[in-house]
């Protein structure tokens, strides 16, 4: 029997100029999966918001839900919440400390006008990662606090394991060919790599796939 394949897209929660829902669902409709796993907790898309929908044509509000919303509207599948923990009060105050430097919040600037002009071209590419990187070695410089930085690593560490180890046990237990899952472009080049310590280790075989600028 052929493996499942799963496609990584890269987003951001928020709409931000080309990085919106409409622009979101196109890829997903190109992609037509019949699973769709999300970064994100199980109360974050229910019965409730459906009614919403379905009532008053009222979308959520979360870029990456609205644009399921709209790929619901001609095509049935799996939806699947992949979070089961949330990120550490030392994450939270990481960003908080970095975010008062002038030169981080420059080059972070330059990643949301990037962001906000090419949307999901740049944050599925190898330019985004690039960006990425430079911004996790500036905060590693700002954050003097080697137990903070220490505690926020681990926490995004448990928090990624904890989605892939998700996904990976819907799968033992479910039959399908085709899905996406759909997760902040912070995550990109870390959850590649957790995919090939999950690849090593769990008996349930899947083919990954990266959505990018080629697609």
């Amino acid at each position: 029997m052929q493996s499942p394949r799963i496609t990584l897209i890269s987003t951001v929660h928020k709409e931000i100029g080309k990085c919106n829902s409409f622009e979101l669902s196109k890829i997903i409709e190109s992609l037509k999966p019949d699973v769709i796993f999300l970064e994100a907790f199980e109360n974050s898309y229910t019965n409730y918001h459906n009614m919403l929908l379905s009532q008053f044509g009222v979308y959520q509000e979360r870029l990456e839900i609205k644009a399921i919303q709209i790929y619901s509207q001609n095509h049935t599948f799996q939806y699947v919440p992949v979070l089961d923990i949330g990120l550490s009060d030392e994450f939270e105050a990481k960003l908080e400390i970095v975010s008062n430097n002038k030169d981080y919040r420059s080059l972070l600037d330059n990643y949301i006008s990037l962001e906000t002009e090419f949307g999901f071209q740049f944050l599925n590419s190898e330019k985004q990662i690039i960006y990425q990187g430079q911004m996790r070695e500036m905060e590693n410089r700002i954050i003097d606090n080697n137990v903070i930085n220490q505690k926020a690593n681990e926490s995004i560490d448990a928090y990624e394991h904890s989605m892939l180890r998700n996904i990976y046990l819907f799968c033992k237990d479910n039959s399908f060919d085709k899905a996406i899952f759909m997760c902040g472009a912070g995550h990109r080049k870390t959850i590649e790599q957790k995919i090939k310590e999950h690849e090593r280790n769990e008996k349930t075989k899947l083919v990954w796939e990266f959505y990018n600028d080629t697609n």
